[in-house]
C-alpha cells in the first residue's frame, strides 16, 4: 500500500471522527506524533494526512498549537457539507438529518425549474428535450440500470432548464448536490425507491405538457407537487432503512 493510500485512508477515518461528533469543534486533533504512534506512520506521512484533513475543510492549522477542528456544520460551505455527509453514514441518524436537507434543497430547486419552464415561454427545442428522455428511457429500461448515469442524465435536464430561466445559482447548488449524492451509495440508491421507469413516466409527462402549449390547470399542478413530495418521502425512507435508521414507533405499528 503507497503512501498515498495511506493518507486517503487515515484522513478518511479522522474525517469520520469529526463528522461523528468524535472530535468536537474547537478542540485540538491528535498531533503528528500521535497520528503516526496510532496509525503506525511515520512523521512526514501524518502530517500529509493532517494537510489532507486541513483540504477537506475540517481542520485549520493555527501556528504553535497544531490542527484545531472546524465546526464545520456552522461554518462550512458546499464543498465541506460534501465531504461532512460523505463521512456521516457511520452515524446513521446525523446521516438521515444531512441526507433530509440535501432531498429537500434538491426538491425545491427542481420544482422551481420544472413549474418555471413550464411558466415560461418556450426556447428549448422540443426535439432535443424527447431526445434527452429517450436517452434516459434507455438507461431506465436495461436490466441493471446504472442509477448514477441515470441521475447524470436527469440532472442535465434540469439543469438545462435553469439555464434557460437564468438561474445560475440554483445551478450551481444543484451541481454540488449531484456530486453529493453520487459519493455515498446509499443515497444513489435511494433516489430509486421507486422504479428508474417513474423518472422517465415524470419527463414524459412534463413533455406533453410542454407540448401543448397551455399550462396544466391548478389542480393538476398540486398533483404533481403531491406526487412528488410523496416520491422524495420514499427516497428519505429507503435512505434511512439503508444507513440502519429504525422506524419510531408509531411507523413500526403502521408497517406492522
Amino acid at each position: 500500500m503507497g503512501p498515498r493510500t495511506v493518507v486517503a485512508d487515515v484522513a478518511d477515518e479522522l474525517a469520520r471522527r469529526v463528522a461523528t461528533g468524535e472530535y468536537l469543534p474547537g478542540d485540538l486533533m491528535p498531533s503528528v506524533r500521535q497520528v503516526a504512534e496510532e496509525f503506525g506512520m511515520n512523521r512526514a506521512t501524518a502530517q500529509l494526512t493532517l494537510g489532507r484533513l486541513e483540504s477537506y475543510g475540517f481542520v485549520e492549522a493555527r501556528r504553535g498549537k497544531g490542527f484545531t477542528i472546524r465546526d464545520v456544520r456552522q461554518d462550512g460551505g458546499m464543498d465541506v457539507y460534501r465531504h461532512l455527509f460523505r463521512f456521516s453514514v457511520a452515524a446513521p441518524e446525523l446521516a438521515a438529518e444531512m441526507f433530509a436537507d440535501i432531498v429537500d434543497v434538491e426538491r425545491g430547486i427542481v420544482l422551481e425549474a420544472l413549474l418555471g419552464y413550464t411558466a415560461a415561454e418556450k426556447v428549448l427545442d422540443p426535439a432535443g428535450l424527447a431526445a434527452a428522455v429517450d436517452e434516459l428511457e434507455v438507461l431506465a429500461r436495461r436490466e441493471d440500470p446504472d442509477r448514477i448515469a441515470i441521475l447524470a442524465a436527469e440532472v442535465s435536464l434540469v439543469r438545462t432548464l435553469l439555464g434557460v430561466l437564468g438561474m445560475s445559482m440554483q445551478r450551481a447548488v444543484l451541481n454540488s448536490i449531484a456530486d453529493m449524492v453520487v459519493e455515498v451509495p446509499e443515497a444513489v440508491t435511494a433516489y430509486f425507491a421507486v422504479a428508474p421507469d417513474l423518472h422517465v413516466l415524470v419527463w414524459r409527462a412534463l413533455l406533453a405538457v410542454w407540448d401543448t402549449g397551455s399550462g396544466p390547470t391548478e389542480a393538476q399542478l398540486a398533483l404533481f407537487e403531491d406526487l412528488f413530495a410523496l416520491y422524495h418521502e420514499k427516497v428519505l425512507a429507503r435512505f434511512g432503512e439503508l444507513v440502519g435508521v429504525l422506524p419510531q414507533p408509531a411507523e413500526r405499528a403502521a408497517t406492522a
